[in-house]
């Protein structure tokens, strides 16, 4: 079985951090769908980001795609944005992001 799959792909991308908000793109729930095509090694990222004017776009892409890339067996990375449904840290954010941004349920 291939070390290959979207929850490892996810795992790897955790680390990477939202520069203006020093936090985890997995965990402020940027991260809209991983494809992986097990076969080819082909991987696609669905990725949202806080704002459409984000001008750490680029960075926080390639930090992404690089990350994939290390994954065993990933061969190939194509990261999307995508912008429907908008990003909403008061439903897509874990718990402690919430916190740390100060959004209290």
């Amino acid at each position: 079985m291939s070390a290959l799959s979207p929850n490892v792909v996810l795992e790897a991308i955790r680390p990477v951090i939202d520069p203006e908000l020093n936090m985890s793109i997995v965990d402020l729930g940027l991260i809209r769908g991983i494809k992986v095509e097990e076969e080819t090694g082909d991987v696609e990222v669905d990725l949202t980001l806080t704002s459409p004017m984000c001008p750490m776009a680029p960075e926080i892409i390639a930090k992404t795609r690089e990350a994939v890339l290390g994954v065993e067996g990933a061969n190939n990375c194509m990261v999307e944005l995508v912008w429907s449904p908008p990003w909403d840290p008061r439903t897509d954010a874990t718990e402690d992001c919430r916190a740390e941004l100060g959004i209290w349920d």
